[in-house]
């Protein structure tokens, strides 16, 4: 056993995953190995030092969205064409061949078949064009405009939303989805159906285009008193879609949006005002902290939120942010 596969096999070891007809191999190595044994000790060293420390978990809100994004973009890709397959597969065996030359004389044979076989596809290329350019040419698909939204409508076969604009002058929205085609539908955000795609839309949205609309929609939605009222499921799940957005979206902008459009609720709700907490402690832009001490003055004398203040104030990298949260301190002070 060289040191290079040592390597390997002092970290299966070290969390229990190295086979038994390995072990012995590996002791013998290590015995004869001042380097290996310094490496094991090391690994050991750290392995007992990252212990001592408690384990995070992922919240499963977090986990399950991210797994079903990640299926969602598994799903989109196109399957690989049938050469493309035969290609990896020989691009693969070709690096084990080294040391097998009579393996090699086989997939030199194969590899030549399947040259005479490309070869007589590609003659017959001429012919099948000339049949094509003969052929009728078929328009583009285009979205179809619903002017209502259909009674069968339930959501579940919606694959993305393309496109959200609001009709000038007017509170009726045009979202464009994807089905089996692209369909559009109009309405207000009184529309039950409108509302779903809306909010699909606000997480899976096809373009960051798309789920600024949504969010900023949603926003403005909730800052009106409108359907956002956390007496109905819809209203929660609205301002539920907006501490999504905040938590978890890529874009500065659209957690902005986020942030106003929750600001009516900060003083009643306290998964809105933990929310809020949250992106003053973590979020990486500073106008979304600094929008998030702003929101936070009307419940700024409650604990939990002085707390975060004062941890703000002590260690947050923008020396504007930390003087902001001073401010917010003295001005509780005062009045206690």
């Amino acid at each position: 056993m060289n040191c290079a596969e040592t390597h390997e096999r002092v970290v299966l070891a070290a969390y229990g995953e190295l086979p038994d007809d390995q072990d012995h191999a590996l002791a013998q190595h290590l015995q004869g190995c001042a380097a290996c044994r310094e490496e094991q000790e090391q690994l050991m060293a750290l392995k007992t030092l990252a212990s001592a420390y408690p384990v995070h978990h992922p919240d499963a809100n977090l986990v399950a969205r991210s797994r079903r994004r990640l299926e969602d973009s598994l799903d989109a890709i196109p399957p690989k064409r049938w050469y493309d397959r035969v290609a990896d597969w020989m691009t693969r065996t070709a690096n084990g061949l080294q040391a097998a030359p009579v393996a090699a004389c086989l997939l030199l044979v194969a590899g030549a078949g399947l040259g005479s076989m490309g070869g007589y596809w590609y003659a017959q290329r001429p012919a099948l064009n000339g049949q094509i350019g003969n052929a009728k040419s078929i328009p583009a698909m285009e979205p179809k405009p619903v002017a209502e939204p259909p009674k069968d409508f339930t959501g579940t076969d919606v694959a993305g939303i393309s496109g959200i604009v609001r009709r000038p002058d007017s509170n009726e929205i045009e979202v464009t989805y994807n089905q089996i085609e692209p369909r559009t539908m109009h309405g207000t955000l009184e529309n039950q159906q409108i509302r779903q795609l809306v909010m699909m839309a606000s997480e899976n949205g096809t373009t960051p285009t798309v789920r600024d609309k949504s969010i900023e929609l949603l926003a403005a939605e909730c800052s009106s008193g409108h359907g956002c009222q956390g007496a109905s499921a819809q209203g929660a799940s609205i301002r539920d879609a907006l501490m999504v957005a905040l938590r978890y979206d890529r874009s500065a902008t659209v957690r902005q949006k986020a942030l106003s459009g929750l600001q009516p609720y900060v003083a009643e709700d306290m998964d809105v005002r933990n929310a809020v907490l949250e992106a003053l402690l973590n979020d990486p832009d500073a106008h979304v902290r600094s929008a998030a001490i702003t929101m936070l003055q009307p419940v700024e004398a409650d604990t939990s939120v002085r707390q975060v203040l004062s941890t703000v104030a002590l260690s947050d990298q923008n020396s504007n942010i930390r003087n902001a949260s001073r401010v917010v301190l003295r001005r509780v002070s005062e009045v206690q």
